[in-house]
Order: C-alpha cells, then structure tokens, then sequence
C-alpha cells in the first residue's frame, strides 16, 4: 500500500525544507510539494512536526547470554520497543563465547531474529577467538553479508582476544574491508584492580568505576589504535565514555589511524553518582565502561557538536533488577552489565541535546542515523531522505511532553535508568520501509516483517 506524509518539515544531516514524501514499494519514489494522494494510500499528516530519516542504533544487545544469565529482551519485545522510539533498524553484537564456534554462533543470533524482528537488522560478528579455523569461517560470515566485527578487550576468558588474535582480527578485516568494532579495556588491569577492591571489602555497584578508572579505558584504545596504525585496519570504539580515551582516539586519528569513535546516550546524560546510589540501587547503572564523572558529558556533546565523536548508540542491554542485578548483591564484579536504553535514545537526544542548544537537528540526524549508515555499509539505502531509499522516516512531533517511566515502555525489563525524566517531543509516527509500525509511542507494525540486511565490505 503507497504511503504519503504531508506538510512536514524534512530534516536531514545536511537539509531542512518543507515538503510531501509519496512511498511506494517499500522506497521513496517521490519528495515534492502538494502531493495528491492516490485511492488506497494511507497518508499521515505531519503538518506542525519535522520528519526525518529513520534512526539507527550502531550497539545494542537482544539476545546475550552473559555472566550467568540472559538479556530480557527477545526481538520481538526490542524491536517494538526500538519503533516506539524511532529507532528503524538495530545493529546487533553477535556475541559468541571462547568456547563456541563463530559460524554456529552467526547462526544462533539470526535465529533468534529472523522472523521475530518488526524492523530491519544486522550484526557485527563477534570475534572472541581465533583459531585454525577462524578465518575461513569469518570469511563465509562475510560473504553472507556482515561487514563487520566486534572484538572487547576485556572480559578475559569470556569475549576477550589476545594480542596475537587482535592483530591476526585486525589483519583479517582489513584485507577483507571490513570495519572492526572494539570494547576498549585493558582486561589485566581490571582483573587485578577488581581483585583487590574485593580483598578490601569493597563490593558494592560504586567499586565497578574504581576497579576500570578512565586510565584503563584510555590503555585500552591506545593499545587496540596501535594495533590498527600496523595493520592498516579500520576501526570504530564502541561505547566511549570519557576525556582520556577520547584524547587517545584523537591521537591516533591525527596520526592517520583509520578510527571512528561511538558514545552512548547515557554517557552524555548520566554520571557515575547513579551507580553508587545506597541500597544497592546503584547497580541498575553498572555498565562497562562506567559512568564517569559529569566533566565528561560536555566534553561528549562538544565531540558531537565538532564531529569528533560520529555515533550517539545504547549499548542496550537490559537485566531486571530484582532478580538478574541482584547477583552481584555482595560482589560488584558479578552485576550483569547493562543499561536499557533502546527507546528512550532519540527522545533524550532531542530534549537534552537539542532543546538545549548542545546540539542542532543536523546533527541529531547525523550521530544517530547517518553517519551509522555510512560506516557500515547501509548508505543510502538507510540513512537519509531521498529517491530511492528505504521509506524508513520518523515523524517527530516537538509539540509532546511526557515523562519517561519503566510503567510505560515497551522494553522488557522491570527498572529505567531514566525514571521520571522529562521529555520534550517524540515520534509520533514511524514507519519500516513504507508500513506505519508505531504510533505516538505505541507499535502498530508486523512482527516478523524486518529485514536481514546483507551489507559490503567497504575498503576504507
């Protein structure tokens, strides 16, 4: 069925104009003023509201087993609640452990996708070990349309590679042209800082800052950036969190090292005093990288605001507190890491960033849309408003106001991190590839209907 979104405002990383956006066989076929509507059409009225390309989240975790336990979310509970908030297409971690086979592993995570996703999807290959076999299998995964991997240097003994295997990884991706993702943390450190908090009694949620300080981060990217300068590889930092580890990304860009650099929402708008609230509620906000000292957060939104940092991502990775969190009750080391945030990114991203002055729109649509489409291969089938593309657009009214509350969301878990947080404008209309899939904050869409997105290697 053709779609027609009249009388809103376009917005673009790049252009903002008025006009009519006609969708027929899942694309954009037609921006011009005063479009008339064809019988049949569903049309949405956007007058007073500003439309823009769908959004991408570059990170997030559906399906994760990890520390002993699952994620909440399945696809079908994530990616309605990624709609709600006008978020069109997920980037999902595959996150095979050291003990599972990569091929399997791929395997595993777009099972638990395809069919159960109502917006489009891909992954970044996790590759948490390499072996004799390694290579050829990430070659297959490659073929099969992944244009990326993702490698931590933490969690050693779970996720973590070695120096042999990040440069053999590294070596790998760049002949084969794919943009590497990495966890940046040096996983030595953090062993031993963790084990010595814990012999002194220190276990609470607050302890997990203290036992990977900013230094530890900031090793951690210099160490992965040294790495890529030898071998040419391209690289992007997941989920950056402070001044020190961004100086080292910087550093290595100046040099010629091919890096891009992502944060998340909750860096940009949350510190390190919510993880170490009393009564354990502190532990709804362990995540890794911790939330750091609130110096940081302009120190972000001037990297967005500069193009320094490229991609606002959540990193969503949702564990219910009263029974998951609750683990690491005695030991902050045994806190399943994680912070929902799925639906709530754009949202805040407009109240706190834009409405605020931190950010224009421009560059709203850039760090949560474009630029994710351009670095991984989605460009411009998604990404952008025009000819051609996929008719995934976000009609946004900046009219509503509303407050955010684990009552409310879609996202299956039992806290938010953002509780009570007020809001200032949100999607109201969102569409994937021409279907209206959530209205005003609820879902509307079909279950099943996204897409696998086979993407190419790109030779930086």
């Amino acid at each position: 069925m053709p779609l027609l979104i009249k009388n809103g405002e376009i917005v673009t990383a790049s252009e903002r104009y008025h006009a009519d956006i006609y969708c027929e066989g899942e694309t954009i076929t037609r921006i011009d003023r005063d479009i008339s509507a064809p019988p049949g059409a569903t049309v949405v009225d956007a007058a007073g509201q500003l439309v823009f390309p769908g959004f991408i989240d570059p990170h997030v975790h559906i399906y994760l087993p990890f520390m002993g336990t699952y994620s909440k979310d399945t696809y079908e509970t994530g990616s309605k609640a990624a709609l709600a908030g006008g978020t069109t297409t997920l980037i999902e971690m595959c996150c095979p452990s050291r003990q599972d086979d990569a091929l399997k592993g791929f395997e595993l995570w777009m099972s638990q996708a395809v069919g159960k996703s109502a917006c489009d999807f891909t992954f970044h290959m996790g590759v948490t070990k390499y072996d004799s076999a390694t290579e050829g299998q990430l070659r297959e995964i490659v073929a099969a349309g992944i244009s990326s991997f993702k490698i931590f240097l933490a969690y050693k003994g779970a996720f973590g590679v070695d120096d042999t295997e990040l440069y053999r990884t590294l070596a790998l991706a760049k002949k084969l042209g794919v943009i590497v993702t990495a966890h940046c943390e040096n996983e030595t450190l953090v062993a031993e800082r963790s084990a010595q908090l814990l012999a002194a009694g220190k276990t609470d949620p607050g302890q997990h800052h203290e036992s990977r300080p900013p230094l530890v981060e900031a090793e951690g990217v210099h160490h992965l950036l040294t790495f890529a300068e030898l071998t040419g590889a391209a690289t992007y930092i997941v989920h950056l969190s402070c001044q020190e580890a961004l100086a080292a990304a910087l550093a290595a860009r100046q040099r010629g090292v091919k890096v891009s650099v992502e944060t998340l929402i909750q860096y940009l708008l949350l510190d390190k005093s919510y993880a170490e609230r009393p009564e354990f509620e502190g532990a709804k906000f362990v995540m890794s990288p911790p939330l750091r000292d609130a110096r940081n957060q302009e120190i972000l939104w001037q990297g967005l605001r500069d193009g320094l940092v490229n991609t606002v991502a959540t990193d969503h990775a949702p564990f219910d507190f009263s029974d998951q969190k609750v683990m690491g009750k005695n030991d902050f080391t045994k806190i399943p890491n994680g912070i929902p945030s799925l639906e709530e990114r754009i949202k805040l991203l407009y109240t706190y960033g834009v409405k605020t002055g931190r950010i224009d729109l421009h560059t709203l649509v850039n760090v949560a849309s474009t630029q994710v489409a351009k670095l991984f291969s989605l460009f411009p089938r998604k990404g952008t408003i025009q000819l051609g593309a996929d008719a995934d657009l976000v009609v946004f009214d900046p009219n509503y106001r509303g407050t955010i509350s684990a009552k409310t969301q879609l996202m299956n878990v039992d806290y938010s991190a953002f509780e009570g947080w007020k809001i200032e404008g949100r999607p109201s209309v969102v569409t994937v590839r021409g279907e209206v899939a959530a209205r005003d904050g609820q879902f509307t869409g079909t279950i099943g209907r996204g897409n696998f997105l086979e993407r190419e290697p790109q030779h930086f």
